[in-house]
């Protein structure tokens, strides 16, 4: 082999270790960012569980009307677990928030007249006595069975 054949073997091997030296350090990049996206989503998955425990809670305790309650579980449910808000046992959340989903939120309900806050509110008097026994059955359930137990540091 001649002293030049031999160089150009010595600086291939050298490019090829450099290289896969590159492609480690970038592998282990991604590694790290995809350890730091799964801790983000975990912690993401275990406030939105504290949440609707919170709001869960309120709702059996009468601390948030029942249809503003159900609509917040509702929409928690969905980013929390979306099999979860499907779960027959949830479904009268995925109700009261299709029965008041044409419902003015915000200023738009501050604008509307008295006469047509009173329309929607009577209905929300009506939809509370007919699911209210249902929703505190499912917020028990969330509760008991469904979310994770709550374990907070001391």
């Amino acid at each position: 082999m001649t002293p030049f054949a031999i160089v150009l073997l010595i600086a291939a091997l050298l490019l090829i270790a450099a290289l896969a030296g590159y492609a480690l350090h970038l592998w282990r990049r991604v590694w790290r960012r995809e350890q730091q996206l799964a801790e983000m989503q975990a912690q993401q998955h275990a406030a939105l569980a504290a949440d609707l425990r919170v709001l869960a809670s309120s709702l059996l305790e009468e601390q948030v009307p029942l249809i503003e309650g159900a609509i917040r579980i509702k929409v928690l449910l969905d980013n929390f677990d979306s099999a979860l808000g499907q779960d027959p046992r949830c479904q009268v959340f995925q109700v009261l928030f299709d029965e008041t989903s044409q419902v003015p939120t915000h200023d738009a309900w501050k604008a509307l007249d008295r006469s047509e806050r009173r329309h929607h509110e009577a209905r929300f008097s009506a939809l509370e006595l007919q699911h209210k026994a249902e929703a505190r059955r499912s917020a028990r359930w969330l509760l008991d069975e469904a979310l994770p137990k709550n374990h907070q540091a001391a």
